[in-house]
């Protein structure tokens, strides 16, 4: 067990290499002078260099690249160009809300499709069936700002229950915190839930048909027993993996969800970046985004484990 965490974990480094290589290549393969774009129509020739010197552009590539990945190991991402703060500071501050909406936007959907799921698969053919396997055709069809406008129509313009955007700090209250929360984690969790109920149902019909399970019902073994601890935990590495691979939606997404409810989160930070092409912070962002979903994946190769001791290669 020791070796394969070992191994694993070491399977890491060389994919975060190629990522960080990259990032940093952003900056050489954007189309145009970036020095030249950030500096606008108006700037001087001198303008230009000093930017470009700022942003290491006038000194060979390796070198470049090798005192980034330095700086990056020693905390130092660099400082903005237009705002002059480090990097590291502006993703501190953003960072609170984006976690706070992947993190609820996850605890929604797992709770919520997996249900769908196996209760689709446990009614196959009925119109149960149906239904989940219609909401997940529609999560999957429906882009994630426009279900964001239509919840903030409804909810927060006509109804007038929830706030219709911005951010309130977890330390100031819990209901507060999830009253600007809640409509966001909906629109983003919207095609999460479907992907991961249809998978749930998937790989739920094919282990319902198990020998296991029809000994299961033969010995009268109730119904819940039989669909949640027999069969579900024996699907759960297909599930783990479609929701460790849906980290990337939520990732994603965050970046449309958090400009439709102007949540200042690093989405927000990520959008204002590329507009202005502040690319030490771009490169800080993605590095981070990236460096997130490679260890969340690497926590779901571990948690095979859990669910099928068998995975010890």
């Amino acid at each position: 067990m020791f070796a394969y965490v070992i191994r694993r974990v070491l399977a890491t480094i060389p994919v975060m290499a190629l990522v960080a290589l990259f990032v940093f290549s952003l900056l050489y393969i954007a189309p145009g002078d970036p020095a030249a774009v950030i500096a606008g129509d108006q700037a001087t020739p001198q303008d230009v260099e000093r930017i470009r010197a700022s942003l290491g552009l006038d000194r060979p590539f390796l070198i470049r690249f090798g005192e980034w990945v330095w700086n990056i190991l020693n905390g130092d991402m660099g400082v903005s160009i237009f705002t002059n703060l480090p990097v590291t500071t502006m993703i501190q501050q953003r960072i609170e809300p984006t976690l706070s909406l992947m993190i609820l936007t996850l605890i929604l959907a797992v709770s919520i499709a997996v249900p769908m799921g196996v209760v689709a698969a446990w009614k196959q053919g009925t119109l149960i069936d149906r239904a989940v396997m219609g909401f997940a055709v529609l999560g999957f069809s429906v882009p994630v700002f426009v279900v964001g406008y239509l919840l903030a129509y409804v909810f927060a313009l006509e109804l007038d229950w929830l706030p219709v955007q911005g951010y309130t700090a977890f330390k100031v209250g819990f209901f507060p915190w999830l009253e600007n929360l809640i409509l966001p984690s909906v629109a983003l969790g919207g095609v999460y839930i479907a992907l991961i109920a249809r998978i749930t149902r998937a790989t739920m019909l094919e282990v319902l048909q198990q020998d296991y399970i029809r000994t299961a019902r033969a010995k009268g073994a109730g119904q819940s027993n039989i669909l949640f601890l027999h069969a579900l935990k024996n699907a759960a590495v297909p599930i783990v993996t479609v929701i460790g691979i849906g980290i990337a939606l939520l990732i994603g997404g965050a970046v449309v969800t958090e400009s439709v409810f102007a949540i200042p989160g690093l989405g927000r930070l990520t959008v204002d970046a590329i507009l202005r092409r502040d690319y030490p912070v771009i490169q800080g962002v993605v590095l981070l985004f990236s460096f997130v979903y490679v260890l969340v994946n690497l926590l779901i190769d571990l948690a095979y484990t859990l669910f099928d001791p068998r995975i010890r290669y």
